[in-house]
């Protein structure tokens, strides 16, 4: 790409980068996949990321790692096992494409990673964003990447593009070739700490020279977010709770092990034991959990000691019920007795 991709002179777009560059070099986050260029460890820490916020990924990012520190250790894993690593982080279809094209880097390529974005593609789950990713931090290769923040620092800065191909050119046409991880990263990076969505740092931003639209407004206003209710049974015996399993054929987080939802008539005149909030893509929930002495009527599932459902792969809210209700009688005073 030539640097006309963008309406910013040839000198303009040296001092683009150069700036960008340095402010990254000072101020990015000491991010444990930044630590080296370990190809495994970035494409684990890119998958994660995908539709998740960075501070929802670092407790599970350090725990994964622990029980998968190679990608030998993964492709060998079962997959129930490695959903039920992945419990919490939502988009279960990520776990099982990595899971998928793990196998295929340990078996097929002798543990070889692709070392372009070309290769990349050619894996389970691997997207032209993701590819661009790896290959730009792993192996430097000079590939510019757009994600959501990527995407949204460019139209701030040069006005609304065309469509998605005109945001590719332009990221391409801005990409630092001799640093071209760090320059993509740099971007990523301004973007979920300075031009931010909403109440963007325009006053200590660093590339203000360059912005067109100062921070007015959000180039991609968001959707109204959907508001429900649901409603879930915790039943108890001895030191046994009952879970039941979404069905392999479900469209959403099939396979995965929950809590027996309740219907409204089901929930009448019971006090309940917890109540939460939960958000998933474009939706937030109400949770309300109630006790229950047996399994609710016409639910199929099993009853687990923690010992065995913590193995399980857990729906993210499920998982985040069952931390919190059987946790010690010390963490819980006014809830329910442990579980384990």
């Amino acid at each position: 790409m030539s640097d006309h991709d963008v309406p910013l002179a040839a000198r303009r777009v040296q001092s683009f980068r150069r700036i960008l560059l340095t402010w990254y070099d000072q101020h990015h986050r000491d991010l444990p996949w930044r630590r080296d260029r370990d190809p495994y460890r970035v494409w684990i820490s890119e998958v994660m990321l995908q539709q998740t916020r960075v501070a929802a990924v670092l407790d599970h990012y350090a725990r994964f790692m622990r029980k998968f520190p190679t990608v030998q250790a993964l492709a060998w894993a079962r997959e129930a096992t490695v959903l039920a690593a992945w419990s919490g982080l939502g988009y279960y279809h990520r776990a099982r494409r990595m899971h998928q094209a793990a196998r295929i880097i340990a078996r097929q390529r002798r543990g070889e990673f692709p070392r372009t974005a070309e290769g990349w593609l050619q894996l389970p789950g691997i997207g032209r964003y993701t590819a661009a990713a790896i290959a730009s931090i792993a192996f430097s290769e000079p590939i510019a990447v757009v994600d959501g923040n990527v995407e949204r620092v460019l139209q701030r800065l040069f006005g609304p593009a065309t469509g998605r191909k005109d945001v590719w050119h332009r990221a391409s046409a801005l990409l630092e070739w001799e640093r071209p991880g760090d320059f993509n990263q740099a971007m990523m990076e301004f973007g979920a700490t300075i031009c931010t969505p909403r109440a963007p740092q325009c006053p200590a931003c660093p590339l203000r020279q360059f912005c067109q639209m100062r921070g007015i407004g959000d180039p991609q206003p968001h959707a109204l977010r959907k508001r429900e209710e649901l409603s879930y049974a915790f039943a108890r015996k001895g030191t046994a709770v009952f879970l039941v399993q979404r069905s392999q054929s479900a469209s959403l987080m099939a396979g995965m092990w929950e809590l027996p939802q309740l219907s409204p008539e089901q929930v009448n005149g019971h006090a309940p034991l917890l109540r939460l909030r939960h958000s998933i893509t474009d939706t937030d929930y109400r949770v309300t959990v109630f006790p229950a002495s047996d399994r609710p009527a016409e639910a199929k599932g099993r009853w687990l000691a923690k010992p065995a459902w913590q193995r399980l792969p857990l729906t993210g809210l499920a998982r985040n019920i069952l931390t919190q209700l059987c946790s010690s009688a010390s963490e819980r005073k006014s809830r329910v007795s442990k579980c384990a």
